[in-house]
């Protein structure tokens, strides 16, 4: 796992639970020592007890550092493990009960760590155990305590490293699995906390887009009617002439962006018939080649030219989705590329459009919001053509996907249902 995946609260609330079992067997200590009248040597107890605050001091000091946050769980968990180990020693070794401890190290890096650190956990605490109960049987590590080794056979040894072991690799496998499910189960949730984000957003935008349709379009539609009277009547010289030019190339471009402002959420009622998507993407084109936004810069290539693809729609939103989607990817190739279309029929009588293109690509924040309006990943760019083609595409109940390599290019691909035609009259 990368060190930057680690989340920094993630650290802290390790830090803070191993202090409070450290606390905890601290206060276990006191009170077993000052409710019975029996002689318990705990002095090595509290010098353990004094060295994990120690070490706790030593890793809230490497948190405030603020940096390689994977490599301090690391570190932590090796050394907690050594200490956990020692506990084991000290409390009676395989009489004792402190083995549990190793338990608490395996959860913590399956929650912050991943899988492999989580089973790699699992054997350095079988490995540690297992090193002590059998160094301690055979004499390679003196008994701590003089009644330790008594009525200790090597089946009780064999059988409590056997539990403790499965115990380990036990827990191991179904924290992974329930750590995977609650990252899976958190990672849907975002996403669908992303797609309401942007219903919700092209709402706005819809209501926003009515009230500006009426409040700019009737007097735009003036202004551009006025300017193209006076430029037929007018003797104007061609200097003034293209400056009226401006002014109505200007106007449509703002009436453009207006008519895509209510595709956002237009829910009027628009006419359904059969058309051809190819016909409507070549008619797309061809306007693309008269405004000169489609050169011989950008090479096209796919079936598109060369099969008929029938469908129950409207032509005027599916033009919308052909003109929104070749402009970004002219956008993205300034200089020049290949933009790949092409349609596919699917085996359950979808059917599926493919742009995809050589351009510049998009980073990962750039994907995160391709959808989201008023978003741009373009200079001077409105930031709607992508809500335009999202809102339709929702319309038909179809799906997009958008994937892209910075420096590399971008490829959308949208599936269309074979639906009735009768139930979307």
């Amino acid at each position: 796992m990368s060190l930057i995946s680690i989340k920094r609260k993630d650290v802290l609330w390790f830090i803070l639970l191993r202090s409070i079992i450290v606390t905890s067997l601290l206060v276990s200590a006191v009170i077993i020592q000052y409710s019975t009248s029996m002689f318990l040597p705990l002095t090595p107890f509290y010098y353990l007890i004094l060295l994990s605050y120690f070490f706790s001091f030593f890793y809230i000091l490497f948190y405030l550092w603020g940096r390689y946050y994977a490599l301090q769980v690391y570190i932590q968990i090796f050394f907690d493990l050594l200490l956990i180990t020692a506990f084991v020693y000290i409390s009676g070794g395989l009489k004792g009960s402190f083995y549990f401890l190793y338990i608490f190290e395996i959860i913590a890096a399956s929650i912050i760590l991943s899988s492999r650190a989580t089973y790699l956990t699992a054997a350095l605490s079988a490995i540690f155990f297992g090193f002590l109960v059998e160094g301690v049987y055979f004499g390679l590590i003196p008994y701590f305590g003089v009644k330790q080794g008594m009525d200790i056979s090597m089946g009780l040894v064999i059988n409590n490293i056997f539990i403790a072991w499965s115990v380990f690799f036990l827990v191991s496998f179904l924290m992974n699995y329930l750590t995977r499910s609650l990252r899976k189960t958190r990672n849907e949730l975002r996403r669908a906390q992303k797609e309401l984000e942007i219903r919700n957003r092209l709402a706005i935008a819809g209501e926003v887009s009515a009230q500006l349709a009426h409040e700019i379009r009737n007097p735009l539609a003036a202004i551009s009617g006025s300017v193209q009277v006076l430029k037929d009547e007018l003797k104007l010289r061609e200097e003034q002439k293209e400056l009226m030019g401006i002014i109505v190339k200007e106007s449509n471009r703002v009436s453009q962006s207006i008519d895509q402002f209510l595709n956002l959420t237009s829910s009027g009622k628009k006419t359904f018939t059969s058309i051809d998507l190819s016909a409507l993407l070549r008619e797309t084109l061809i306007l693309l080649k008269r405004s000169g936004e489609l050169n011989g810069n950008c090479q096209l290539k796919g079936n598109f030219d060369l099969t008929k693809v029938p469908y129950f729609g409207n032509a005027n939103q599916f033009k919308q989705i052909f003109w929104n989607l070749i402009k970004n990817s002219l956008k993205a190739m300034p200089g020049g590329g290949t933009l790949t279309i092409e349609f596919n029929r699917e085996k359950e009588g979808d059917i599926q459009m493919r742009f995809a293109d050589t351009g510049r690509g998009m980073d990962d924040e750039e994907m995160q919001r391709v959808f989201e309006p008023f978003y741009s990943g373009f200079k001077n760019g409105i930031g709607i053509g992508m809500s335009v083609v999202r809102r339709i595409v929702d319309d038909y109940n179809g799906k997009i996907q958008v994937s892209s390599v910075l420096n590399k290019g971008t490829e959308v691909v949208i599936t269309f249902p074979q639906e009735n035609p009768r139930e979307r009259v």
